[in-house]
This record gives C-alpha cells, sequence and structure tokens, in this order.
C-alpha cells in the first residue's frame, strides 16, 4: 500500500507539468495505469489508489474539439441594433474565419492546475472577489428614487391602469347604491388619480415594435370559476377507473395508430370520440381529437396534412405499435415511485384545451419557425398521483462514468463514433437503423444540437448556444425515438458550462411518454438512474469562456430504461412551460372568472424583437358598487407587482406563477379578501422569445435581461424597458408597489427562498459592526419572507439573503429597490430540485452515509408542478397576512417577525459566505462540494489514508431494495 501510494503521488508530480503528461502517455501509462486501477476496485479499502490513478488520468487526457463547426448557435436573429461593447459585440465582430471552438495553443498547457486543487483555488478566489463584491459604500446603498424618464414619456403607459380611473357605470356591479360616483371637478376623500396625463382613450396602443398596445378592453367573462386551489384536498380515488379509460384509449387508437408513421393535428371538434373526449376532459385534461396520417396506409384513409392556410403544425412520430393495453395482473411498476402512496392534488378545472393550444401555436413566432408541436405540450401535463423521492446516489457511479469515458481513448476500435442529429446539417438525414435511436427537437422550447452515437446505446449529446451567443447550455428539451425495452441507454449532455449540478445530489431528468399518456397517465416523471454531473475532456476555447483560457465543459450523464418498444419519449431539463401554454392558460382564466366578483385585464406590455406579444395581467376585486367610497376603495388599494420568467430555462418560475394566478382567479373567500386589498400587475413571462426558441438564459439580443434594468435598450430589451416603465409610472403617479417579486429558478440550492435588499445587513456583512449600528432601517423587507417560512412547506428562510452586492446592480431586485424605491423588492427562486427541510423532508431511505463527524444524510423529495403551484398560492396567502400586519390597527409586529440580527449572527456561523454572487449568475455558489475526479458520494475531500472507507450497510438494509426502500420510508 504504501509502495502504490508512494508512486502514485510521484506520478502526479510528473504529471503537472506538460512534458511529465507527455511521457506518461508515451510510455502507454493511461492504459497500464487504467487497468491497475480496475484490479484494485473490488477491495474498498483501495479506494484512495482508484481516486488518485483516475486524478492522474483525467489530467493526461488530451483535451478534445467539442464536435461542432462553430459555438454560436445554430439558429442567427438579425438585430435592430448592435451594441458597442459587450460579448455580443465580440461575437460580431469575430472575423469569420477565426476558430471560435478551440484555441490555437489549448494543449493541456501547465496553466491548468490539478484538478483537485483547480477547484479549491477557484473557491479561495470566489471568496475574495464575494468580499469585494459587496458594496459598502452607504450613499450608493441608500434608496434614491431616480425619475429616468420625464412624465411626458411616462404618459405612454396610462391606458395600461384605466382602475385608476375607470368610474365603472357601464358595469353590472354585484349590488346597486343609490348614489353613482360622478366626476365633478373636485373630488373628495383620499381618492389617488394619475398625474401624468389625461385618461386613456379605449383605443389600442400602437402596433409597433417597442410600443404598449392594448388587447383587452374591459373585463368579461360568462361563468365563475371553481375554486382553483384546493391543496388540502385528496386526489379521489376511482378503483379499476384508470384502467377502464385506458380500454377506451385503446380501443379507439389501436387500428389507427398502428399505420401511422407522422400524424397532423386536425381541429374536428365533431369527430371526437363519443364518450372519450369529455371525460378525458374532466379527468385528465386528455382529449383526444381524431388524428391523420400523410402517408396512405392498408388501415387509414389519406386525409389532407394542413392544419391551417400558409403553415403546418405537426405532431411527433407515434409509436408504431399504437396504445399498448394495460395488464391487469401486471402489480409490478416500471418505475419505484410509482409504488408509492398519492399526496395531495389541486382540485379545479383543468386550464389545458389542446385545440386552443394549437391555433395559439399558430401566431406564436420562433426563428427557426418551428411547424411542430410536441405531444407534452399538446396533451398537456398532470401532477402524478405518487411521490418522487431524491434518487439515492449509488457508490462509485461517478468514478465508473469517468472510467468508461477513460476507455474511450483506450480502446478506441470500440467507438462507432456516428452523427444520427445535426441541426448544423440541415440536409442530414438520420440513418435508417433498427439500432438507431431517432431524436428531434425542432418543437417550442426545443434544445438539441447534434447527437453522437457512441456505442451500441450511448450517445453524446451537444446542447444548443442561446441565439446570438456562444455559450449558456444547460437546457434541453428533445424527443427520442425508435427505443428498445430491456436495454440500458447512456445519454451524455457533454456541453454544460455551470461547475455543479443538483444532478449530483438526487434530481433526476424529466421523462414524458406519449405511450403512457394514451393509457391515461400524461405526466412528467423523473426518470433515469447513474446520474451525475462532472468536467469532462471537451476543451472551452477563451472567447466562450469569457477570456479564459483552459477551462472545460461539463458533462451531465444519466441512463434510462424505456418500458415500452417504438415509443415516443421526451427529456427535458424541468418541467417545460411554453409561452403558447401561457397564452392559452391566461385565456382560460380569462374565459372563465365571473366580471362580476373578479377585475381581470390581459393587456399586451410590447411586442418582442420577433414580433411577439409580452402579456400584462391586471387581477383585483370589482368594486362592490359604483356608489363614491367603493370607488375610492378600489383605486386606493395598493399595488403588487410580480414578474416571472426572464431565465427561459428557469421553467419552475413559470408553474409557481401559474399557482398564483390561479390562486388569484379562485372563489376562495381568502382570495377574494386578497383582491379586495389589493391590484395585482403581473408580467408572467418577461422573455417570450428565450421561451420560444429554447434559450436557457438570454433573450434573442443574446444578454441577460435581468442583467438590464438599469439602462434597458427600448430595441434590444423591449420587455425590460417597458416592465421598469410601468413601475417608474407608478412612482410617478405617487402609488409605489408595496411588494415587487420577481419568480426566478435555482439549480444549485435546495427549498425555496428569497433574495431582497437591506442597507443594514449589507454593512453587517462587511464584519463592520460599528458601521451598522449606525445605520437606521425599516426592518419591514423582513416580514414577507418570515411569513412565507411560517406557512409554507417549502420556503427556507435561513437560505434567504439581504445583501446587495455590486455585481447585481443591475437586477430587477436591487434596481426596483433603489431607483423606484420599492422596499420590499425580492427575487424568489425556486429549486429544481427538491426539498431538505419542511413537509418535503421526509425520510426515503435506510441507507446513510457517514461524514467526518459521523451524522447522517436525509433525504426528502423531488419538487414538482403541485409543490411549485402550492408556493404560488402560498405566497398569495402571504401576502393577505403582510396586509393584516402592516395595516394600521396592527402596525406593532411581533419582535420574531423582524429580529433580524440574531438570524445574522446565527447565519454567520454556519454559511462561509453570505453573498450570492456567482460569476454572472443570480445564485449563490453551490455549498455541496463534489470531487469530480473521483467519487463524491460522500462528499469528502480524496485523501491518501489506510484507513479510508465507507460506511457498509447492515445485512436487514442490504436485504432491502431501493424501492423497497422508498415505499418502507414514505408517509
Amino acid at each position: 500500500m504504501l509502495i502504490r501510494k508512494g508512486i502514485l503521488q510521484s506520478l502526479k508530480s510528473i504529471t503537472n507539468i506538460k512534458l511529465g503528461r507527455k511521457a506518461f502517455i508515451d510510455a502507454n501509462g493511461m492504459k497500464i495505469l487504467y487497468n491497475t486501477s480496475q484490479e484494485c476496485l473490488a477491495v474498498r479499502t483501495l479506494d484512495p489508489l482508484v481516486n488518485t490513478s483516475s486524478l492522474i488520468m483525467r489530467k493526461c487526457f488530451p483535451k478534445n474539439r467539442l464536435p461542432l463547426p462553430t459555438i454560436k448557435s445554430s439558429f442567427h436573429f438579425q438585430l435592430p441594433v448592435i451594441p458597442m461593447t459587450g460579448p455580443v459585440a465580440q461575437l460580431y465582430s469575430l472575423p469569420p474565419e477565426v476558430d471560435d471552438v478551440v484555441d490555437e495553443s489549448d494543449d493541456n498547457d501547465d496553466a491548468d492546475l490539478e484538478a483537485e486543487n483547480e477547484v479549491e483555488n477557484e473557491d479561495d478566489l470566489d471568496q475574495n472577489f464575494k468580499n469585494d463584491d459587496i458594496e459598502t459604500d452607504i450613499n450608493k446603498l441608500r434608496p434614491q428614487q431616480v425619475p429616468g424618464r420625464t412624465i411626458e414619456e411616462l404618459k405612454m403607459y396610462e391606458h395600461l391602469f384605466p382602475e385608476l380611473v375607470d368610474d365603472f357605470q357601464d358595469y353590472e356591479l354585484i349590488s346597486k347604491e343609490p348614489k353613482p360616483f360622478v366626476f365633478e371637478g373636485k373630488v373628495r376623500g383620499p381618492i389617488v388619480v394619475p398625474t401624468a396625463g389625461e385618461e386613456a382613450s379605449g383605443n389600442s396602443g400602437s402596433g409597433k415594435k417597442g410600443a404598449v398596445t392594448k388587447e383587452k378592453a374591459s373585463p368579461k367573462g360568462e361563468d365563475a370559476m371553481e375554486d382553483v386551489k384546493g391543496s388540502d384536498r385528496m386526489l379521489p380515488q376511482q378503483p379499476g377507473g384508470q384502467n377502464r379509460t385506458a380500454s377506451l384509449v385503446h380501443s379507439f387508437n389501436s387500428d389507427i395508430v398502428k399505420a401511422l408513421d407522422r400524424i397532423t393535428l386536425q381541429n374536428i371538434p365533431s369527430q371526437v370520440a363519443p364518450g372519450l373526449g369529455a371525460g378525458m376532459r374532466k379527468d385528465y385534461g386528455l382529449p383526444l381529437t381524431v388524428v391523420s396520417c400523410t402517408k396512405a396506409c392498408p388501415h387509414v384513409a389519406t386525409c389532407g396534412s394542413t392544419l391551417f392556410e400558409g403553415r403546418t403544425v405537426q405532431l411527433g412520430k407515434l409509436c408504431c405499435t399504437g396504445a399498448e393495453t394495460e395488464d391487469d395482473d401486471d402489480s409490478e411498476s416500471n418505475s419505484s415511485v410509482e409504488q408509492a402512496s398519492s399526496v395531495e392534488a389541486p382540485d379545479g378545472p383543468t386550464l389545458h384545451d389542446p385545440d386552443l393550444y394549437i391555433e395559439i401555436v399558430k401566431t406564436t413566432k420562433s426563428v427557426p419557425e418551428y411547424s411542430e408541436v410536441a405531444y407534452p405540450d399538446y396533451f398537456g401535463h398532470v401532477p402524478p398521483p405518487f411521490k418522487e423521492p431524491i434518487l439515492e446516489r449509488p457508490y462509485g457511479v461517478q468514478r465508473t462514468k469517468i472510467a468508461q469515458d477513460i476507455e474511450r481513448l483506450i480502446h478506441q476500435n470500440d467507438i462507432i463514433d456516428r452523427v444520427v442529429y445535426d441541426l448544423d446539417n440541415p440536409n442530414y438525414v438520420t440513418p435508417e437503423d433498427g439500432d438507431i435511436l431517432k431524436f428531434n427537437s425542432k418543437f417550442e422550447s426545443g434544445n438539441l444540437r447534434k447527437v453522437i452515437q457512441i456505442r451500441r446505446s450511448e450517445y453524446d449529446l451537444i446542447l444548443n448556444s442561446d441565439i446570438n451567443s456562444n455559450h449558456y447550455h444547460q437546457w434541453f428539451y428533445f424527443e427520442v425515438s425508435g427505443m428498445r425495452p430491456g436495454i440500458a441507454y447512456r445519454f451524455n449532455i457533454i456541453n454544460c458550462e455551470k461547475s455543479n449540478s443538483q444532478f449530483n445530489y438526487g434530481m433526476q431528468p424529466l421523462m414524458y411518454s406519449v405511450q403512457e399518456a394514451l393509457n391515461a397517465r400524461p405526466w412528467w416523471i423523473r426518470m433515469g438512474t447513474d446520474i451525475c454531473y462532472y468536467k469532462n475532456h471537451f476543451s472551452r476555447s477563451s472567447v466562450a469562456a469569457g477570456g479564459q483560457k483552459g477551462k472545460s465543459y461539463y458533462t451531465i450523464t444519466f441512463t434510462v430504461s424505456f418500458p415500452h418498444k417504438d415509443d415516443v419519449c421526451y427529456f427535458a431539463y424541468h418541467y417545460p412551460y411554453t409561452y403558447s401554454t401561457l397564452q392559452m392558460h391566461l385565456q382560460q382564466l380569462e374565459s372563465a372568472h365571473n366580471p362580476q366578483q373578479i377585475y381581470f385585464r390581459k393587456d399586451v406590455l410590447c411586442e418582442t424583437l420577433s414580433g411577439n406579444s409580452c402579456p400584462l395581467v391586471t387581477i383585483t376585486a370589482m368594486p362592490e358598487s359604483n356608489y363614491y367610497e367603493h370607488i375610492c376603495q378600489f383605486r386606493n388599494r395598493p399595488y403588487i407587482f410580480l414578474s416571472a420568467r426572464v431565465h427561459p430555462g428557469e421553467t419552475n418560475a413559470s408553474w409557481v406563477m401559474k399557482g398564483t394566478l390561479e390562486y388569484l382567479m379562485s372563489n376562495s373567500p381568502t382570495a377574494q379578501s386578497l383582491r379586495e386589498s389589493y391590484i395585482f400587475k403581473i408580467v408572467p413571462m418577461l422573455n417570450p422569445d428565450g421561451v420560444i426558441n429554447g434559450n436557457h438564459r438570454c433573450s434573442l439580443s443574446g444578454e441577460d435581461l435581468n442583467r438590464q434594468w438599469q439602462s434597458p435598450n427600448p430595441d434590444l430589451h423591449p420587455t425590460i424597458y417597458h416592465a421598469k416603465g410601468l413601475l417608474q409610472y407608478l412612482a410617478a403617479v405617487k402609488r409605489l408597489p408595496l411588494v415587487y417579486c420577481d419568480y426566478h429558478g435555482h439549480s444549485r440550492k435546495k427549498n425555496v427562498f428569497m433574495y431582497g435588499c437591506s442597507i443594514k445587513e449589507t454593512v453587517w456583512h462587511t464584519h463592520d459592526s460599528a458601521a451598522s449600528c449606525d445605520v437606521v432601517e425599516d426592518t419591514g423587507y423582513r416580514t414577507l419572507p418570515k411569513i412565507l417560512s411560517h406557512i409554507a412547506p417549502a420556503f427556507c428562510m435561513s437560505s434567504c439573503s439581504f445583501v446587495v452586492e455590486k455585481s447585481k446592480e443591475s437586477t430587477a431586485r436591487v434596481v426596483v429597490w433603489r431607483e423606484i424605491g420599492v422596499q420590499r423588492s425580492y427575487t424568489m427562486e425556486s429549486t429544481l430540485c427538491g426539498c431538505d427541510q419542511g413537509r418535503y423532508k421526509v425520510l426515503t431511505s435506510i441507507t446513510f452515509y457517514r461524514l467526518r463527524h459521523g451524522t447522517s444524510i436525509y433525504k426528502g423529495l423531488q419538487i414538482g408542478t403541485r409543490e411549485l403551484e402550492e408556493m404560488g398560492a402560498k405566497f398569495c396567502i402571504g401576502l393577505m397576512r403582510l396586509k393584516r400586519l402592516t395595516s394600521p390597527l396592527e402596525y406593532n409586529l411581533p419582535s420574531n417577525m423582524l429580529d433580524f440580527e440574531n438570524d445574522l449572527i446565527e447565519s454567520s456561523c454556519k454559511v462561509t459566505s453570505p453573498t450570492t454572487y456567482v460569476l454572472d449568475e443570480d445564485e449563490p455558489r453551490f455549498l455541496e462540494e463534489v470531487d469530480y475526479s473521483a467519487e463524491s458520494n460522500d462528499e469528502l475531500e480524496v485523501e491518501l489514508v489506510e484507513n479510508t472507507g465507507d460506511y457498509e450497510p447492515s445485512a436487514q438494509e442490504e436485504a432491502l431494495s431501493d424501492s423497497e426502500v422508498s415505499r418502507a420510508y414514505l408517509p
């Protein structure tokens, strides 16, 4: 053991220099060390030697070129204005002959540090930068309302605030008072009227890009909406009902589907199967329309393929074998989570209408001009009636995957290296080989650029950059077909850029099966095993890495065994929520609301760069009558301003927003009280173009819109420019919102939490106690997060931060706080993974990992759309409690709501750095470190000690399978 340790330490030192690595490879050292390390795997006490061997081999592995012609996006959008500076300007100024994929001198230079030291050094540098990034200038920290635009310029937003001038004479209100409200020169009482200009006319605004337009003139509707959020209700149990539905689906589809190759949607409502469509709409949100094939076949007559004139919208390939029947005797599920107990489900009407979705898709404008519709977006998603625990990470999975990558270099003859999907080659035809998987991403929000078959059941996948950008690879959404059951397919997404991911801590990708949807299970489920996220051997050029050399990409790898033959399945980074889905949901909410009770308006804030409309929603309660006092109360309600989805890849933000919108439109007494207390101005999707075109972070301008709030360009950032204009208008007419909250998603932390702004806490974290004591500040900014921590099971107060950083000065949260003057200005982050506290932290396994101090890790549940929508509803309830706490009669807040100094002292003892800075992201550095070079299961540093080993499970623990363990501990 000691001799081997000495040899490995010598090899580590030798391979720290370029000549040493070259000599090691020339001497066939990779193959010798690989074979030797594999022989040690059977002995657990030799793991430190295996880990060190892996470090050496990874360090010596030649850096490869990403197999792309360019790292720029496959799609191009010509900007109306080219920025003078910044990454987009550099992208446009780059000569076409320059190779932007790799650097000329990128050959494992000595500047590249050892893998195990690189992360540590980055941590040290990051820590120093974090401390420097905290704003320490008190004068800069103090909010100073800056008009920015003149009153005359802000007049363009008057017509988006008709609630401030409408006298409701033409409305049928619930009750009529003897004294109607009439303007007679000077008004009495505390009524507030806009001062920025005259009343807006009923005409819609200009339809030009960047101009504010009006979409709906007045709140209208017919039927009252049922209570959208019944979070305490259980999903109704109907024994045998699901199988009966599946049988009906099978009888309807089996003869048709078997002969289909490519189908198009037909708007023929009359041809819905009698007794089937309505039932599916009620129970599962799955109306099935008659489909027609695009080629002649013996079973189905040929019919037209055009959906609407001038453009064709198609669904992807449907499984050729049709919908499989359910076997009543088969009690085993294809996923262990299906055997878990059912969980709470919202009770209320579904907002999904496939026919309406298709109508909306017709008008959605994408850069690639998509003509297909993904099945999950057409069928819709219903939260599954089971819990999905965070995945148990098998011991040695990351080391095994890295070893398989090293095998590519040692056994190159075993590598197929065949391209099976390529967006850069529009004429590429997928090989007609029965054993090859078929891929597709040519639909709204899809992202997959290239696929290379490595081995028979292993594929390398490359994601597309954000349009007008050369990086931001993380979001994926693609279709897979042609699979065979019983085969373990490995997928490697090889050009990710973030240095860490919750995929290392139990998060799974999402999969949607068309066969399952046809069998009455239309839901996304967490899928995949042997999942890990690690640094690979594909080199990032300095152009792609912001001028830094020697950087590498990261790999997400996961293995899937498909349950059905020739199914059509979809994989996604998180639950997809497209722009067309949002528009469909808003139309459904509008048509279902009670106009006598709910004031609902859907306007167009502006047009995006590609000509899509950015919706603006106004929700409040109708005045009780047009009597003077009731109109005064209506107009003087405080504003709540909400926004979401500025980053397209953070789809969870849209699901939280959906929960907020549904709750605000429900008929529950609390929702009605909430509407009577506030006027809600909501921009549910700040980046429609990015969402439509499958971007991860940017708009079509190639810029992060959440870094443009200080000086938004109306031509390049119209949604930010006009959203800020709305807030500036409210400030000009002395109607500052009580709360501004921007919904986001977080990829590297668990739970839901908030970022806010505080002078005192920012100074506190500079360790200048004397200066912080001199700061006098209203601590009301902590009230809402404190409330949410008490009522929302997913919310974690200890993860919240109220520090203001220099690098965040152009984000919505800081600008709205500093320039607009909104004290309660927040970013609310929702996890992409799951929760490790609250109601959703449950014991799912008795296999514990022992850390240095002998503690145990309890893993919880992966978050789903039900929990995200619940968070949106809980946010509304939190606002209701905030109203009571901040009302004049109850202005003396409980001391525990404002005792933040104790929280600061506690947090400073637990967290290394309190700031939220991570490169150019909205995320704090992930606190759970991963050893990318070897096994990270126990999250400890690799050390060459003789007694290093992992906890051995007892015989009783080993006797239980993973699924049995999960079932045993699910409530």
